[in-house]
């Protein structure tokens, strides 16, 4: 079990500090507004309303003790710079932040955050790489340039090897699983002599542009 500590409880925030708090995680959730302490109290740890722009507040609740705190309070680049500038000064292993732009996202990055995410733009690539190609079954963006992409394997790619299709050559991107056809089951780095039958699916790492072309076959 870890522990973790969500500051901010608007939906993004709620959603996280509820689903770690079902997987099993010990979630202490922290807002300035009462009212959005009351929403979540039952479905995390802990919860408390304070203002995380005052250390005392973070010390009193003894934050650095946590594994990982998430800043979910991205409305604001002077409130979560802030806020993130005092978790580090306070000493949290790692920081997880919610920005609104690309500039928010590299003040937070110059004052320490160790990971950067934009919500609304990560979902919006997912429901565009989904609606643009009907074999797209799962799109992760890890940067502006590379992401993972799991893709229904096409026709001509299916009894053949992976040997056989070379795809990082071919193609430039990298197989690192296989999703069998039927049962699911994954195969996380799988052999040169995999065989690829219909119904399976290619768990692909590369530069977006290659993923592009590849969802074209």
């Amino acid at each position: 079990m870890k522990t973790f500590v969500v500051i901010g409880l608007g939906r993004f925030g709620t959603a996280v500090a509820t689903e770690l708090s079902n997987l099993g995680h010990e979630v202490l959730a922290l807002d300035g507004s009462e009212e959005n302490v009351q929403k979540v109290a039952d479905r995390v740890t802990h919860a408390a309303a304070g203002d995380a722009k005052d250390p005392a507040v973070l010390r009193a609740l003894g934050i650095r003790n946590y594994d990982c705190a998430i800043v979910a309070v991205g409305d604001d680049v002077g409130t979560s710079a802030l806020i993130t500038l005092n978790l580090k000064e306070l000493g949290v292993k790692r920081i997880i932040c919610k920005a609104q732009s690309h500039v928010h996202r590299k003040v937070l990055e110059k004052i320490g955050a160790d990971r950067v995410v934009f919500p609304e733009h990560e979902m919006g690539v997912k429901l565009a790489q989904g609606l643009s190609s009907s074999n797209v079954l799962n799109f992760i963006e890890l940067s502006d340039d590379y992401g993972i992409v799991e893709i229904a394997i096409p026709k001509e790619w299916q009894h053949k090897t992976i040997q056989e299709l070379d795809v990082r050559k071919r193609y430039h991107v990298n197989i690192i699983a296989m999703r069998k056809g039927g049962s699911g089951e994954l195969n996380v780095a799988p052999g040169a002599a995999y065989v690829m039958e219909p119904g399976d699916a290619a768990v692909t790492l590369g530069r977006t542009e290659d993923i592009n072309r590849l969802q074209d076959l």
